[in-house]
Order: C-alpha cells, then sequence, then structure tokens
C-alpha cells in the first residue's frame, strides 16, 4: 500500500516545533481513536510532543504509542443504558468528563510549565472542551472526523420530532421525497440518522456553536472529494479550515484497531482472481437483527461470487458469532467464502483480488474505499453513515445505494450493478480517478500537503 507524507515536510519546522507540545482528546469510539491518533502521529513527525487525554472506555493501546504521554480520565460509560441513542451517548459523555478533563488538563500544564503546550486538538464531539480550554487560555483546534459534507447536512436538517419525519415509516407517502431542507437527503436517510430527535439535535447545535467558537478545525479529508463543502464552511464558520486527510496514507496500514486483525485473510485473497472478491463490513458499532444477517448470507450466496464477511461478534444482538447463519450455508460456500471476526481492512482494500465494498458507510471506510479505488455497495445504519452514503451514490457516483435495506434479492441486484454491469465499469472508472487525485493532493505541493504545513505553521504562531 502506497505511503505518503513521511518525510516531505520534516524541514526547518520539525527543529521549530521540538518540545512544543500538543494534548489530543479523541472520542471513545473506534471510528473516532483511530483519525485522531493518526493525527498524532503525523503530528509527532513535525516535530511536536504528544500527550493524548483518554476516556477509560475503549483505551487505546498504549504499547503501540512507545512515543506519547497516555493519560486516562473517568468516564462512568458503564452507567449508561447499553441501547441509547448516539445522541444521548454524546451528551452524557460531554457530561461525564467535563469535571475529569479540567481536573487532568489543568494538573499537564502545571506539570509541562507555562508556554510549553502549543494547543488542545479534541474531537468536534466534545463541545464541553472548548468552555474549559479558554478557562485555561489554551486554544482549542478540533478535529472532524466526518465528511465536510455531513457537518453541512447537520447545519441544515431540523432535529426535532416538531419536523415531521422522525415518525414515518415505509407506509407514509412521504418517506422516499427528498428532505427540502437538505435536499441531497430522503426523508427515510434521516429517519435512520438518529432514534432521539431531540437529543441528536441539542448535541449537533453544541457541536456546531463550539466549533466556530474554536480557533481552527482539521478534517480527515481531501480538498478535491469536496471542494465546494469547503468553500461553503470556510465562508460560513469564519475559522481557518485544514484538509490534510486521508491521515492513514501519511503510514503504513494502520495499527490503531481496537479490535484483533484475522491477518490470515491475506492469504486466502492471495488465491482469488483479481477484482473478484466481495468484502462486507458493517463497522465496529453498527447492530444488524437476526433476520436481515440472514438475508445478507442469502444475498451473498446467490451472486456466487467469492467473498470475504466481517462478522463482529455481537452484531446480531443476543447472538454469539454465527449461530443465526443459514442452516448449511458454510458447507454450501465452502472455499468461495471467508467469514472472519475483524479483518485488516485497509490491507484487504488495497489488495488486487477485492473488487467492490458492501460497507455501512462510516466515513473512515468511505475514505479508506476512494484510497485504493474500490466501488462501494452502501448499507448505512445511523447518524453521519446515511449522508455518505448519499454523496457516495448520488454526488461522487462511486458506488450503489442499497435502498431497501437488507432484502436477498436487492442485495443480489446491487451487488451485480456493481461487480458484473457496465454501471459498474463506470463506477470504478470515476472512484480509480478518485484514487489518483488523492496521491497528488498528498505529494510534495498538492493540497493535503500544503494544508499540513500550514497547520503546522498555524500552531506554532499560538
Amino acid at each position: 500500500m502506497e505511503t505518503h507524507g513521511r518525510d516531505t515536510i520534516l524541514s526547518s519546522r520539525q527543529s521549530t516545533a521540538t518540545r512544543r507540545r500538543i494534548i489530543l482528546f479523541p472520542l471513545p469510539f473506534q471510528g473516532h481513536i483511530n483519525p485522531m491518533l493518526q493525527l498524532a502521529n503525523i503530528l509527532h513527525n513535525q516535530g511536536f510532543e504528544i500527550t493524548i487525554i483518554h476516556a477509560e472506555y475503549n483505551s487505546p493501546i498504549h504499547s503501540n504509542y512507545p512515543h506519547f504521554t497516555f493519560k486516562s480520565i473517568s468516564d462512568r460509560f458503564f452507567e449508561l443504558a447499553t441501547k441509547a441513542d448516539a445522541g444521548v451517548i454524546l451528551q452524557y459523555l460531554n457530561r461525564s468528563c467535563e469535571d475529569p478533563f479540567r481536573d487532568c488538563l489543568t494538573g499537564l500544564l502545571a506539570e509541562y510549565g507555562e508556554g510549553s503546550v502549543s494547543c488542545l486538538i479534541t474531537d468536534a464531539g466534545f463541545h464541553f472542551t472548548q468552555a474549559v480550554a479558554d478557562s485555561v487560555k489554551l486554544p482549542r483546534m478540533v478535529l472532524r472526523t466526518s465528511s465536510l459534507g455531513c457537518v453541512l447536512a447537520y447545519v441544515a436538517l431540523p432535529f426535532s420530532s416538531e419536523s415531521g419525519y422522525f415518525n414515518l415509516t415505509k407506509e407514509d407517502s412521504n418517506y422516499e421525497t427528498s428532505v427540502p431542507e437538505f435536499p441531497l437527503m430522503k426523508v427515510k436517510d434521516i429517519v435512520k440518522m438518529t432514534n432521539n430527535p431531540e437529543s441528536m439535535g441539542e448535541f449537533v447545535s453544541d457541536m456546531l456553536h463550539q466549533m466556530k467558537a474554536s480557533s481552527g478545525i482539521i478534517w480527515n479529508a481531501f480538498k478535491e472529494l469536496e471542494e465546494r463543502a469547503l468553500e461553503t464552511i470556510s465562508h460560513d464558520f469564519s475559522i481557518p479550515s485544514f484538509t490534510l486527510g486521508p491521515f492513514h496514507k501519511y503510514f503504513p496500514a494502520s495499527s490503531s484497531s481496537l479490535i484483533e486483525q484475522d491477518r490470515s485473510v491475506l492469504s486466502w485473497l492471495d488465491n482469488q482472481a483479481p477484482k473478484s472478491v466481495i468484502y462486507i463490513s458493517f463497522g465496529s458499532v453498527a447492530l444488524i437483527t437476526e433476520s436481515e444477517f440472514q438475508e445478507v448470507a442469502h444475498g451473498l450466496a446467490n451472486i456466487g461470487l467469492p467473498f470475504l464477511w466481517v462478522v463482529r461478534p455481537g452484531i446480531v444482538p443476543g447472538s454469539q458469532w454465527l449461530e443465526a447463519l443459514p442452516e448449511k450455508f458454510l458447507e454450501s460456500v465452502g472455499d468461495g467464502g471467508r467469514i472472519v471476526k475483524w479483518a485488516p481492512q485497509q490491507d484487504v482494500l488495497a489488495h488486487p483480488a477485492t473488487g467492490c465494498f458492501w460497507t455501512h458507510c462510516g466515513w473512515n471506510s468511505t475514505l479508506e474505499s476512494i484510497c485504493e479505488g474500490v466501488p462501494m455497495v452502501c448499507s448505512p445504519c445511523f447518524v453521519d453513515q446515511p449522508v455518505n452514503a448519499r454523496y457516495v451514490s448520488d454526488v461522487w457516483k462511486i458506488g450503489v445505494f442499497l435502498e431497501d435495506s437488507f432484502d436477498r434479492v436487492g442485495i443480489k441486484k446491487a451487488i451485480k450493478r456493481v461487480m458484473m454491469d457496465k454501471e459498474g465499469e463506470e463506477i470504478r472508472e470515476r472512484i480509480t480517478s478518485l484514487k489518483e487525485k488523492v496521491n497528488l493532493s498528498l505529494e510534495e505541493g498538492g493540497s493535503s500537503h500544503q494544508s499540513l504545513k500550514g497547520l503546522v505553521d498555524y500552531i506554532l504562531s499560538f
């Protein structure tokens, strides 16, 4: 897998940055921890010392980062209902982490000494940290781990029961119509985003307000993919934005996964024909019903192509792992299919045998697929994923949206469109072009390369 940027900007900036420290604070979910740790590595390569404050829940593996200092704080995550909506969880963490974070940050600043810490970088979702940073007169930048388009959607969409959208079902006539406030999205898309629109609306409002109050926004994105969105956000937010992604391309395949990867799949892929394998993974958080799980299995069996399916233990509530598979499914597919608990996704997507990625459209997965030129089948689950899926299918046209949830007939049709039809060839051409633009953006003089230089200079100006 091609990597960029490791040595390209290690100029006089590095000596200037040496012994200046940055404190980072990620949200405790894999899709947020991974890009924050990748950003920390990028900044460490520029000469900054790194301290990571993190919640106890989903703690990073400290031994993987001996060059960082880690400080753990209490989050009381165990007190939260396991099936709470995303908005409820995020607002809870903003309350439960506030006092422990303030105490930790204050202690670190006293320990390091005046002027030794350049800035604080927190996940944008930890919106309470702006007030804490202001109280200790420390500049706060935010890392937004979504697409820029997602933020535009969050600005526009009415997260409220009064909007009338969130109580609609498939039987309602408006379910398939576009949302006037953000026409790219359909009503059925935003219904997926949250089960508690009030809590989600409160979180989004708080996050956006404190993003605007911050000293700048760092995006795990590249300019060429979302140039219009970047122009809009730069105008509306009136603070600097730095699009220096994709972060994972600065280094070899990341080892920041919180789940053990089954690397034996790579030798299995070695025995498959080029672009023949369907890779399926719905991320580290999403849940599906037993019925949906079985429809996925039947759809894969019916298409008759080799597949690599990541089935995370517990993805079907009440199931340990594979008990819900249709009877004799494994025997029927034989060596034509592999099922694993977790896979080294970046390596899988970079493998020549991988022809299609059936994904939940989390932003990290979407970016990784673009970076390797792998077309997508989109099955978004919640929060920002429906927004990403609409951009993939309707704006960038580099994938197919599986419109009607998990149905074996629809699954077969969607995969066939990508893997066998003329449409799939056109999709592959478009995403291959984007892959080339990613690589150019990371080369010296490219947009991401320049954005990183700008970020380093900006931090040193504090």
